[in-house]
């Protein structure tokens, strides 16, 4: 079955066809449903390898550290949905934390033709990311380092560690501890979300007039990682009332620790996670979150790539999601000493 058996079955031209393949601009739906009942009354399925000779193989390449994070499947769905009415296939790279991993996982999709990638927050070296942009059109999302090259999603991380900041000070909390990630200096990165954040979370802190009281916890973000620095903190001689993590799953760990310690949330220690993921609103759970609109920056990171990809726009974009605090039951007022 070739596509000019599709044409003359949906009584259309081949071009017509293609454009309706390829998801081309300024085809009408009612051209798009005919060509879509014809290729599925013959079964017809295009030849990705063939398609990929022809200068295309409608693959998109995501590149993400952590698939246990619940905060990428909200990214992830974003970006589903963006190319649900497309040709497009999304395959999925979980490369890790390292950056050779990463960036032999990068190498890889780009070995293999790959349409562009999508990398969520790479530890990969920039100066790899800048390279592969060159030739493959690439969105990064979460990192506010700005390029020519690539497209980035961010999320404005300073102005929402300063929500949660202000919502703890507000209860009464003085101290308050930032859980956060190390990152990987060697990667070359100078704007990633966890020192935007830091930055954000210390700028806050100095306006509250508790400059004394900032101190930062670099952990990985996982529960094991929020678990060893709950353990740290909540151990020390003098312990924060309340602490705020990067991540919600890095907020679990933290709040496991408690646990384990005798201490109860919110009573004895308020807790505030980053990314409002699904499991923040569990009834058993209910997490005070700062919600970035994980499935919104999906969604404008498949826009943004299909959009180099398919030549519509030269010139680079950053699109920054504005934070928003989403208040549960996991802070409250310190106890009284």
């Amino acid at each position: 079955m070739t596509i000019t058996d599709v044409a003359r079955h949906a009584g259309v031209s081949t071009a017509a066809v293609s454009k309706v393949m390829r998801n081309a601009y300024g085809v009408s739906a009612a051209m798009r449903e005919k060509v879509r009942a014809a290729m599925a009354e013959l079964d017809y399925r295009p030849h990705a390898a063939a398609r990929g000779m022809r200068g295309r193989t409608y693959t998109i390449g995501i590149l993400l550290d952590n698939i246990r994070n619940t905060f990428f499947a909200d990214i992830l769905d974003g970006i589903r949905d963006e190319l649900r009415d497309s040709e497009y296939t999304v395959l999925i790279g979980d490369a890790g934390f390292g950056a050779e991993a990463q960036g032999k996982t990068v190498q890889a999709m780009v070995d293999r033709q790959m349409d562009g990638l999508i990398l969520i927050a790479p530890s990969t070296r920039r100066s790899e990311v800048l390279s592969t942009a060159q030739s493959t059109p690439t969105v990064v999302i979460g990192h506010h380092d700005t390029s020519e090259l690539h497209d980035s999603v961010v999320d404005a991380d300073g102005a929402g560690a300063a929500l949660v900041v202000d919502h703890l000070v507000s209860l009464g909390h003085r101290n308050i501890a930032l859980v956060s990630s190390p990152g990987t200096r060697s990667s070359k990165w100078a704007r990633t979300p966890e020192i935007v954040l830091s930055n954000g979370y210390a700028e806050a802190m100095g306006r509250n007039e508790l400059a004394e009281h900032t101190r930062i916890c670099r952990t990985a973000y996982s529960d094991e990682g929020g678990y060893k620095a709950g353990m740290s903190l909540l151990t020390a001689d003098d312990r924060p009332t309340a602490i705020m993590t990067g991540a919600d799953v890095a907020a679990l760990g933290v709040w496991r620790a408690a646990h384990e310690l005798g201490l109860r949330v919110p009573q004895d220690v308020s807790l505030v996670g980053y990314n409002n993921t699904a499991i923040a609103d569990l009834a058993t759970v209910q997490l005070t979150s700062v919600d970035q609109a994980g499935h919104d920056m999906g969604a404008t990171a498949a826009r943004l790539l299909i959009e180099r990809v398919e030549g519509h726009r030269a010139h680079a974009v950053q699109t920054t999601m504005t934070p928003r605090l989403v208040v549960r039951d996991s802070t409250s007022a310190p106890s009284a000493p």
